[in-house]
């Protein structure tokens, strides 16, 4: 592979452009996802390597992006632990079985990734010889606090309300519960590595719920040590970077410097030079256009997505994305002069 912009800026290298790269870039906006979906349901397509590799390459063959990300969901690795998912028509994913006592947590099992979510981990070699080199791929898994919401909700939620009560209740069994996850998450970042993606993301979707004295005391702790065995066990030197992101967390900044990822996503709830402010030196930021900006007229996407170059203002350690994810009815051509406009304006 060529010298890559998105892998020298989370190393805070100097680059010739900024690079550019956008959650959910492969999905339902995309007018070949949709072919694929009308034939194939979501967890199908997730658990048919061929498929997600195909889905992961759409994106790339029709933007001029910076890295590609493995088509996959956080969710499964839930099933191989024993928990059983479904995604429902207008619901969303579904845990049948939620996790909601000491016995529940002592019941889960810890089995190889390698095994249980072979699928995406076949996906990732199939799309490193796809690339050819001309990208860099991220792997990704969810944090371990964001699967034990899911696990324990059974689903999505808009308080957390029996999450917190779990913790707050049995906090032993929490810890516990947050062991077994920081393991399995672990080990399934290492092996991603292993199959071949060059930079890992850490999604904490659900984080943002927390009070900032929570985050410090029940989840930075297990997001700490999932970095550190990650780089231990990864096999490589220096290790691949490892990007940790959430969603609300503009207020948390300081502590998620103390997580001690490379690269710091931020949502779009805060201006980027602030929040680079406020992680401090040493740590390159990922961000942070509001997605749904992308739904307006072109001139106020390119006003915006200059505003926030001009906060970066060339500073190495910038890699331009969205705020979260792309949303289904943002416009193809939209994502296409977006992604060349990122690179225009900041090698000027």
């Amino acid at each position: 592979m060529t010298r890559s912009r998105f892998l020298a800026a989370c190393r805070r290298q100097p680059v010739d452009a900024t690079p550019v790269w956008f959650m959910r870039q492969a999905g339902r906006y995309m007018p070949e996802y949709r072919a694929i979906r009308e034939r194939y349901g979501f967890l199908e397509m997730v658990k048919t390597p061929e498929l997600a590799a195909e889905i992961t390459m759409q994106p790339i063959r029709a933007f001029s992006l910076d890295a590609a990300i493995i088509f996959a969901d956080i969710l499964p690795l839930l099933e191989g632990m024993g928990l059983h998912l479904t995604y429902e028509q207008g619901e969303g994913p579904v845990i049948h079985n939620p996790v909601r006592s000491p016995a529940d947590v002592a019941a889960l099992r810890t089995p190889d990734p390698r095994e249980t979510v072979a699928y995406t981990i076949q996906a990732i070699r199939l799309v490193k010889r796809d690339l050819e080199g001309r990208a860099p791929l991220i792997g990704f898994s969810g944090a371990p606090f964001t699967l034990a919401a899911y696990a324990i909700e059974g689903g999505s939620s808009r308080d957390h309300r029996l999450t917190k009560a779990l913790m707050y209740a049995e906090p032993q069994a929490w810890r516990e519960l947050m062991e077994r996850l920081t393991t399995q998450v672990s080990a399934y970042l290492i092996a991603q590595i292993e199959a071949g993606a060059d930079a890992v993301q850490i999604f904490d979707s659900w984080a943002g719920a927390l009070a900032p004295g929570d985050y410090a005391d029940y989840v930075l702790p297990f997001v700490q040590k999932c970095i550190i065995a990650v780089r231990a066990g990864c096999g490589i030197v220096p290790p691949p970077p490892i990007i940790y992101f959430g969603v609300g967390l503009s207020g948390m900044l300081g502590l998620l410097r103390q997580t001690d990822a490379d690269v710091i996503g931020l949502d779009w709830r805060i201006h980027l030079d602030d929040g680079w402010a406020q992680t401090g030196p040493g740590v390159a930021v990922q961000g942070n256009l509001d997605p749904h900006t992308l739904l307006a007229p072109w001139p106020e996407v390119r006003r915006r997505a200059a505003d926030i170059l001009d906060r970066a203002a060339g500073r190495p350690g910038h890699i331009f994305n969205l705020g979260h994810g792309i949303v289904p009815e943002t416009p193809v051509d939209t994502v296409r002069r977006l992604a060349e406009f990122v690179h225009e304006y900041s090698a000027e």
